[in-house]
C-alpha cells in the first residue's frame, strides 16, 4: 500500500502550540472525554493511571477524562464515578501526576446524567421520560437547580484539589445542561426556561460558579452542543448566542458535541464520512474569540490539519483515536504518520463494550484499557516464526512478534495482504479498513518481516521454523439445500470481491452482521457513507448547521435503493438482533430507509428458475430473485494444521482457523497480539 503521501506532510497546524485562558498547550490535539469504565475495574486506578499515561506520553496536548457526577443524582448508574467527596476526589491525584510527568494537561470532565440516568429518581427541567431510557425523571425545583450549580463548583473545586488543570463542564449530547437549553426537554415557564435567556440561565450560572470558586488560573472547558439532531433542538442563533454567553462567563475553551444519545442520526459510527460535523464548529467559532474545537469523525492527521487550516476551529479533539494509537501525536512530530493505528469507528469494543457493563477496549488495539497486561520488552529468546494467513489475526500476529524481536515469515496464498478484511471494506463506510491495512503493512516494514505473497505455504514450507501459527481464516458455509448449485446462487464473498455482479432482485440467505453488510453493499449509493452532502441528505441533516437542531427532514424517511432486497434468517428472533449495540440500529435504518424486507422464521426448501422456495409460517412462498447471496455463515480453514499435526508439527491456531464465527477481527487481533506476547 502506497504510504508515500502521509509520509511526505508536516501537518504544521496541527502541531503548533495555543494559548488557552493562562496555559500553553504544545500543540492542537485534545484526547477527548470516553466513558472507560477502569474506575470500576480491580486495581483501578492503576490501570487509569496506566491508560492516561501512555496518551500524555503520546504527546496528547490535552487529556479529558470520563465524565464524573457532580452529585448522587447526576451519575449515570448507582455505581458510577462521582466528584462530589473530596477524599475520594484526592484519590485521582496519581492520574493527574501521571500525565504532568509526561508534558501533558489533565482536565476532570463534570458531566450530570439529567434524564439519561439509569435508576429512579433521576432529574430533568421538566419530567418528560428519554426514550432510551426506561426510568422517568422528576421535574427539579428551583431549590434542586440552585443546588446543582452548586454542586457542580464543588466537583470542580475537588478537581482542582486533586491536582487537574480544569475541568470539562459537559453542555452536550442531550445529558442534564444540554437537557436545559432546549425547547425539547425544557417546558418549564420560571426562570429556568421559555425564552433563550431562561433556558441558558443553566449553563451560564455553572460556568460562572466554576469560575468564581475555582480562580482565574483554572481551566475551564464547556462542552457546547452544536448540532442536537433532535427535533425541537436549537438552531444555530441560539448556539451562538450561548456561545457567547458562556465565554463572557469566564470559559476558556469551546469543545463542540454532536447529536444527542437519543438521536436518530449516526454521528460517529463508521457510516458517517470523515469530519462531517466540522462546519458545527465553524459555526461556534464564528461566535466567540476564545479556542473552539472540533470532534467527532475526526480520526486522521490529515483530516485534523485540514480542519485547523481552513479556519473552521482552532483545535480538535479525538476520543477512540486515542484508543486506537495512544501515541498518534508523538508519530505526526517524528514524521511516522503513516505507523498510526487509525480508529475505524466500529465502537465494537470502546462503546458496546461500555453499554454492556465492560471496560472499553479497541479492536485495532488490544492493548486500549489493558496496559498492564502487555509488555514492551523484546524477547530474550527470538525465534524463527513461520505465519500462515495474512488476514487480521496474521498481520497483527507477525507485526506484534516481529517487534518483540522474533524472525517472522508471513505466507499468505493470495497476492495482497488483508484476508477477510478485503471483504469488510467494501461494506459502505467500511473502507475505514484500508487504514488498518495500511497500518500492519507499515509496521510489518519497519519490523522486517518476510512476506511471501501469492503462496499457499506446504509443510515443506515451514519446515525448520521454531514455531509455526496457524491464522489461515475461513471459507463461506455452503448449506446443503436442493438447487444449491443454481447459477443464480453466490456466495457473500464472491459478491463483496467482485467476481460475481448482482442482478436487481436479490434474495439473501442469513441476517447476521454479514448479511447486514452485504444488503446494505447492494442498495446503497457509495457516495452516502464518503461524501457530507450524500450522507446528510440519506439522514436528514442540515448541512449549514442552521436549523433547529440541524435537521432537514426525517432522519428515516425512505431514500432510492440501488436494488430490490430481501434478507432471510431462519431464527425467530428479531432481525438484527444480534448486531452491535450502538450501530445495530444504524443498519437496521439504512436498510429500512432504502426498502430492504426482512423475513424471520423461514425453512430454505430448495433453489430453482423461479428462485428461492421458504416455508414462513407454515405456508410455501417463493422469493423471486435474479440473485440468491449466501450469508448461512463459515467454515475454518484448517488443512495446513492437520497435515503438520500428521507430521509431528506443533503449530498454533487463531482467528477464523481457531472458531469460524462471523467476520471477527476484534478477535482475530487480539488473538494474534496476545500469542506473538507468549512466543
Amino acid at each position: 500500500m502506497d504510504m508515500s503521501d502521509r509520509r511526505g506532510r508536516t501537518f504544521e497546524k496541527l502541531l503548533s502550540p495555543i494559548r488557552a485562558g493562562v496555559h500553553d498547550l504544545r500543540n492542537r490535539v485534545i484526547m477527548g472525554s470516553m466513558h472507560t469504565r477502569l474506575e470500576t475495574e480491580p486495581n483501578g486506578i492503576e490501570r487509569q493511571v496506566a491508560f492516561y499515561r501512555e496518551r500524555a506520553h503520546g504527546e496528547a496536548a490535552l487529556i479529558v477524562t470520563g465524565g464524573f457526577a457532580p452529585n448522587a443524582e447526576g451519575m449515570f448508574d448507582p455505581e458510577g464515578p462521582r466528584l462530589d467527596d473530596p477524599q475520594q476526589a484526592l484519590g485521582l491525584k496519581l492520574i493527574c501526576d501521571a500525565v504532568h510527568q509526561e508534558g501533558s494537561l489533565i482536565c476532570a470532565q463534570i458531566c450530570h446524567a439529567g434524564r439519561y440516568a439509569k435508576f429512579e429518581g433521576c432529574v430533568a427541567p421538566s419530567a418528560i421520560r428519554a426514550p432510551i431510557n426506561r426510568f422517568s425523571p422528576r421535574e427539579m425545583s428551583q431549590q434542586d437547580i440552585l443546588r446543582t450549580v452548586d454542586d457542580f463548583a464543588r466537583a470542580a473545586l475537588n478537581a482542582q484539589a486533586a491536582g487537574f488543570d480544569g475541568v470539562e463542564i459537559m453542555g452536550s449530547e442531550g445529558y442534564l445542561i444540554n437537557e436545559f437549553t432546549v425547547t425539547h426537554t425544557n417546558k418549564r415557564q420560571d426562570d429556568w426556561g421559555g425564552s433563550a435567556d431562561n433556558r441558558h440561565r443553566f449553563p451560564v450560572e455553572i460556568v460562572r460558579a466554576v469560575r468564581d470558586r475555582c480562580g482565574p488560573g483554572f481551566l475551564i472547558i464547556y462542552r457546547i452542543s452544536a448540532a442536537d439532531l433532535v427535533e425541537g433542538g436549537a438552531p444555530a442563533e441560539e448556539i451562538a448566542a450561548l456561545a457567547r454567553k458562556i465565554e463572557a462567563s469566564g470559559a476558556d475553551i469551546l469543545n463542540t458535541g454532536i447529536g444527542w444519545h437519543e438521536a436518530r442520526v449516526p454521528t460517529i459510527a463508521y457510516p458517517v464520512p470523515r469530519g462531517a460535523w466540522r462546519k458545527a464548529a465553524a459555526n461556534v467559532k464564528a461566535a466567540v474569540s476564545i479556542p473552539v474545537v472540533a470532534s467527532n469523525r475526526i480520526n486522521t492527521p490529515e483530516v485534523a490539519e485540514d480542519i485547523l487550516a481552513s479556519g473552521d476551529a482552532d483545535m480538535v479533539s479525538m476520543a477512540r483515536p486515542f484508543l486506537a494509537d495512544p501515541h498518534f501525536v508523538k508519530k505526526v512530530r517524528e514524521g511516522r504518520a503513516h505507523e498510526i493505528n487509525t480508529c475505524i469507528a466500529c465502537n465494537q469494543a470502546c462503546l458496546d463494550f461500555i453499554f454492556s457493563d465492560r471496560p472499553a477496549n479497541c479492536l485495532v488495539n488490544p492493548r486500549a484499557g489493558r496496559e498492564t497486561e502487555f509488555r514492551d520488552t523484546p524477547s530474550e529468546t527470538p525465534k524463527k516464526v513461520a505465519i500462515v494467513g495474512g488476514g487480521a489475526a496474521g498481520m497483527a500476529t507477525a507485526a506484534e512478534a516481529a517487534r518483540l524481536g522474533h524472525a517472522i515469515t508471513l505466507f499468505e496464498a493470495e497476492n495482497r495482504l488483508g484476508g477477510q478484511l478485503n471483504l469488510a471494506r467494501v461494506a459502505p463506510g467500511k473502507h475505514e479498513f484500508d487504514e488498518t491495512l495500511r497500518y500492519y503493512a507499515a509496521l510489518m516494514d519497519r519490523h522486517g518481516v518476510t512476506l511471501r505473497l501469492g503462496l499457499r505455504a506446504t509443510v515443506d514450507d515451514l519446515a525448520g521454523f521454531d514455531h509455526v501459527v496457524i491464522a489461515s481464516g475461513v471459507t463461506p458455509r455452503i448449506p446443503d439445500i436442493p438447487g444449491i448449485d443454481h447459477p443464480k446462487v453466490a456466495t457473500y464473498a464472491e459478491i463483496l470481491c467482485g467476481a460475481r455482479e448482482a442482478g436487481q432482485t436479490v434474495a439473501i440467505m442469513g441476517a447476521g452482521g454479514i448479511g447486514h453488510d452485504v444488503a446494505e453493499f447492494l442498495v446503497t449509493h457509495p457516495a452516502e457513507a464518503n461524501e457530507n452532502a450524500a450522507f446528510f441528505d440519506t439522514w436528514g441533516v442540515d448541512g449549514q448547521f442552521r436549523n433547529a437542531g440541524a435537521l432537514a427532514g426525517d432522519p428515516l424517511a425512505a431514500v432510492p435503493a440501488k436494488r430490490k432486497v430481501v434478507m432471510l434468517q431462519r431464527k425467530t428472533s428479531k432481525v438484527g438482533q444480534g448486531l452491535g449495540i450502538s450501530t445495530g440500529w444504524i443498519l437496521r435504518n439504512a436498510l429500512r430507509k432504502h426498502g430492504v424486507e426482512t423475513l424471520a422464521g423461514v425453512v430454505y426448501q430448495r433453489i430453482d428458475d423461479r428462485g428461492l422456495h421458504v416455508l414462513l409460517n407454515g405456508e410455501t412462498k417463493v422469493i423471486a430473485a435474479d440473485t440468491i447471496v449466501l450469508c448461512t455463515g463459515q467454515e475454518p480453514v484448517r488443512t495446513l494444521h492437520e497435515a503438520l499435526a500428521a507430521r509431528g508439527i506443533p503449530a498454533s491456531m487463531i482467528g477464523g482457523a481457531a472458531e469460524a464465527a462471523e467476520l471477527d477481527a476484534l478477535r482475530a487481533i487480539d488473538e494474534g497480539v496476545r500469542l506473538a506476547q507468549s512466543l
